[in-house]
């Protein structure tokens, strides 16, 4: 019988902590335990049962029956079950293979659950091929890593089966690390960033150059084809004073230059807006992100305007998350706002929405960015997960 070699001696605390311990790159480990390692990593995703043959079992390590084989076995346990049988006169018979009956239910429910979701899926995306959708990305998606990446999936999605989608995004949490590294204290009014001169520099600076390009390069990435953009990019949007005293170089939306963005879409680009711009004078303002995705989706007359939030939607009682309001038209969110049930950071939400509205957009949604693949729920769904607000009760 040819000789496999042996690997060094360990003891059983060595090969249970570290299983993964003789792997492929070891040079000690024998040609037929560096193939099964790599079929176990290629096949640790399926459903299996390990039964494992051994005509010289060792006392270290209890050997499986081959008739009462391993139920969906961890990659660990198969390793060390491997690493303490591997010796040059032993004879391993490592079969995998699905689990017939209960696999055979199981794969068969979820290909009905694939299948529904897709049927219900379609006449949405037939619908809405073609149409523009504007999404707000901020809060809670932006930070955490795994939703940040079903987010960028998720324009891609849309982006893939003939949605024109266009993202807008703040960056609040890192404009706030930024500003305490060089011992600026953030500071809000009314759901709006007080922004002075040295707070203007760092949001452009975090907004146009970091936030911006990683969203861009994590677009391309997964498939799409992105582009960063900011309002003084081709005048995109020009920007004018807010108003309101005490709030520093706080802008608002003075006009929207729809061909720029026309043009991107239509070759099949997703544009990527951080919401620095202008005014004619060349005075940089920072505006609030959720305002600039109304002002653009309200410019371009889209389908959708969607808002990544870190709550549910709108709620009777904003401590209780079961309080969602599904539907609203545009008199009864006014009417929310002034009643004090929409209050702080949802009031520029609600607004922009209303305002976005009242200017053709057909539908605008509040929905929970924490909710993996919120987009797609909201969108191919006929529940949604969010609040809908319409521009009249014909819509319900």
């Amino acid at each position: 019988m040819r000789s496999w070699g042996k690997p060094p001696r360990a003891t059983f605390q060595d090969r249970g902590l570290c299983p993964i311990k003789y792997d492929v790159c070891n040079k000690n480990f024998s040609p037929l335990m560096r193939a099964i390692n790599r079929l176990l990593q290629t096949l640790l995703p399926i459903r299996c049962w390990v039964s494992l043959r051994s005509t010289q079992p060792t006392n270290m390590f209890p050997i499986p029956n081959p008739q009462s084989p391993i139920p969906n076995p961890s990659l660990s346990q198969v390793h060390q079950i491997l690493l303490n049988y591997h010796d040059s006169h032993l004879a391993i018979q490592c079969c995998l293979f699905l689990i017939m009956v209960n696999d055979t239910e199981y794969i068969h429910q979820d290909a009905a659950t694939r299948v529904k979701v897709l049927s219900e899926a379609l006449p949405y995306i037939q619908q809405f091929a073609g149409r523009t959708v504007v999404v707000k990305y901020g809060g809670a998606a932006m930070k955490d890593s795994n939703l940040k990446d079903k987010v960028i999936r998720d324009v891609v999605f849309l982006s893939c089966v003939g949605l024109r989608p266009i993202l807008v995004h703040g960056g609040g949490p890192e404009i706030n690390t930024w500003l305490g590294k060089i011992g600026i204290e953030p500071q809000f009014k009314d759901g709006l960033r007080v922004t002075d001169a040295p707070t203007m520099d760092v949001v452009e600076m975090v907004l146009v150059g970091r936030v911006n390009k990683e969203i861009v390069a994590k677009i391309n990435q997964a498939g799409g084809n992105a582009v960063g953009l900011c309002g003084k990019d081709g005048n995109l949007i020009t920007a004018r004073h807010q108003g309101q005293e005490g709030i520093g170089f706080v802008g608002e939306v003075s006009s929207v230059n729809t061909e720029i963005l026309g043009t991107l879409v239509e070759s099949g680009y997703i544009p990527v807006v951080s919401s620095v711009a202008a005014d004619d004078t060349g005075q940089a303002y920072n505006i609030n992100a959720d305002t600039v995705a109304g002002e653009i989706a309200a410019a371009l007359g889209a389908e959708k305007l969607i808002l990544l939030t870190d709550t549910r939607g709108i709620l009777e009682n904003y401590k209780d998350p079961s309080t969602l309001i599904a539907k609203v038209d545009i008199k009864e969110a006014r009417d929310l706002i002034s009643n004090g049930i929409v209050a702080g950071g949802m009031i520029p939400k609600v607004t922009c929405c209303v305002r976005s509205l009242a200017q053709g957009v057909r539908a605008a949604h509040i929905i929970d960015g924490r909710i993996p693949h919120a987009l797609l729920l909201e969108i191919f769904t006929d529940g949604g997960i969010g609040t809908m607000i319409l521009g009249s009760q014909l819509g319900f």
